[in-house]
């Protein structure tokens, strides 16, 4: 019988401090990611455009993915949160190289964000075991 809850990658380290959320958590055949923001060497990305934040966010949201055995393909909501309005155009460009065909369904949403960085991504994945 498969388990009920799988937590994929571990518990989150941000700047050598362990968050007490799970990188991704598999329940049947979904794949939960938890919100991801751009990091670099182990801490918040604050430098870089709104493009060099989206490609790092969606390059840590397709390791994940993988981590947990899927895909961007699998991938069926994307959640996202914008500091700026005018960051909305550079993000929407990169994510459609991301997702090029049959996209996911998405929201995007403008937000005082907890970390000084451009972007968070959430996404969901259905891949059937």
């Amino acid at each position: 019988m498969a388990k009920a809850k799988e937590i994929i990658g571990g518990p989150l380290v941000i700047g050598g401090r362990t968050l007490s959320l799970s990188k991704a958590v598999r329940a049947g055949d979904m794949v939960y990611l938890t919100g991801q923001i751009p990091m670099k060497d182990g801490a918040p990305m604050t430098d870089g455009t709104i493009e060099d934040q989206t490609r790092v966010t969606l390059d840590l949201i397709t390791e994940t993915l993988s981590e947990a055995g899927c895909t961007r393909d699998d991938v069926v909501k994307a959640m996202v949160w914008l500091r700026d309005v005018e960051d909305f155009p550079g993000f929407n460009s990169v994510y459609a190289e991301y997702f090029p065909k049959d996209p996911p369904a998405r929201s995007a949403v403008l937000t005082q964000l907890l970390v000084d960085v451009r972007i968070e991504i959430e996404v969901v994945a259905y891949a059937p075991q």
